[in-house]
C-alpha cells in the first residue's frame, strides 16, 4: 500500500474555486506517484475561511461560521477526487457545526465516494478556550480494501486507549491528521504516534500543516513532520520510522506493508499488543503504598 502524507503550508485562497484547484493538483501529483491513500491536516478546512476577508478570517468564530457553509462543497469537492483517482482520502478536518457549537471532524472519502466520520474527541486548551467547540462522543473504525483503519485527530492519539480500542475492533493502520503550533506540541504528536505504533504493533500515519499564515489566529504558526511510523522490532526500522519528510517538502509519498507489520508483531523481540492485557489485572489496576523491610 501507498501512502501519500501531507506536510501541508498553509495558503490564503481569494476564493473556494482556488483552494479546489490547489487540492485537485496536489492529489492529482499524489495519484501519478501511485499513492492509493492520502492524508491531509487538521484545520485544513479554516484556510477557507481567508475567502471571506479580513473582518471573518481575523476571528475564529466568524471564520467557522463562514467556512461551514460550504461543508456541502468540500464534501462534494473530495468525494469527487475520491472517485477520479480511486483513492482513500483524509480531508484533513473540518469544523462541522453541531447545534450550538463546532466539531472538529475528520472525512475519510473512500474511492467509491461514500464518506465515512471521525470527530475528535478530546479538545486542547485552545479549543476549549475558543468556546464554540466541543468534543466528540464516538469511536470508530473503517473498512478499507487494505484492512481497517482507525483516526486520531492530532491531541486525540496521545490518549492511549483511543487507538487501543480501535486495534482490537481490528484496525491495521492508524491515521493522523495534526496542527501543531509549537515544537513541544509537535514532539506531543510525535511521541503519541510513536507510542500507539509501539503499543499496539502497527503503522501510524502522520499529516501536519506547516508554515506561517499571519491572517490567521488559528493557522498563524504551524510545525510538524510529515511521517510513518511503525514497531521497531525486526524487519522494520530500529528507530520505528519508516518515513520522514524535510522541513522543506510538502508530501512525503512511501510504501506501507501491512502484512510485514503484522509478521513483525507475530514474530517480534516483543508482543506489546498481545501483552496488553496484563496491565489489566486486579493487583496491578491501582498501584498501593509499600513499606520498606529491614535488609
Amino acid at each position: 500500500m501507498k501512502v501519500a502524507v501531507a506536510q501541508w503550508p498553509i495558503g490564503a485562497p481569494a476564493r473556494f474555486e482556488d483552494f479546489a484547484a490547489r487540492v485537485e493538483s496536489e492529489l492529482a501529483g499524489a495519484a501519478a506517484q501511485g499513492a492509493q491513500i492520502a492524508v491531509l491536516p487538521e484545520y485544513l478546512a479554516l484556510e477557507l475561511a481567508h475567502a471571506f476577508g479580513p473582518a471573518v478570517y481575523g476571528d475564529l468564530q466568524r471564520s467557522l461560521l463562514a467556512v461551514d457553509g460550504l461543508y456541502a462543497d468540500w464534501r462534494v469537492l473530495f468525494s469527487g477526487l475520491a472517485r477520479q483517482h480511486r483513492m482513500y482520502i483524509v480531508a484533513g478536518s473540518f469544523l462541522r457545526r453541531q447545534g450550538g457549537a463546532f466539531r472538529n471532524r475528520a472525512l475519510l472519502f473512500a474511492p467509491d465516494g461514500r464518506v465515512g466520520e471521525q470527530d475528535k474527541l478530546r479538545l486542547t486548551g485552545y479549543e476549549k478556550q475558543a468556546g464554540c467547540i466541543e468534543p466528540g462522543d464516538a469511536l470508530k473504525v473503517f473498512d478499507t480494501e487494505f484492512g481497517r483503519v482507525g483516526i486520531n485527530i492530532c491531541y486525540d492519539v496521545e490518549f492511549p486507549l483511543f487507538a487501543r480500542a480501535q486495534a482490537e475492533a481490528g484496525a491495521a493502520l492508524l491515521l493522523v491528521p495534526s496542527c501543531t503550533d509549537t515544537e513541544a506540541g509537535a514532539w506531543r504528536v510525535r511521541i503519541g504516534c510513536q507510542a500507539r505504533a509501539l503499543e499496539n504493533q502497527l503503522p501510524v500515519v502522520c499529516a501536519v500543516t506547516a508554515g506561517s499564515s499571519d491572517w490567521s489566529p488559528a493557522l498563524d504558526v504551524n510545525t510538524g513532520q510529515a511521517a510513518v511510523y511503525v514497531p521497531p522490532d525486526r524487519g522494520l526500522p530500529e528507530t520505528g520510522v519508516l518515513a520522514a519528510l524535510d522541513a522543506d517538502a510538502s508530501w512525503l509519498v512511501a510504501d506501507v506493508d501491512v502484512t510485514a507489520v503484522r509478521e513483525a508483531r507475530a514474530i517480534g523481540q516483543v508482543g506489546v499488543a498481545a501483552d496488553w492485557p496484563g496491565q489489566l489485572l486486579p493487583a496491578v489496576q491501582r498501584a498501593r503504598l509499600a513499606g520498606f523491610e529491614s535488609a
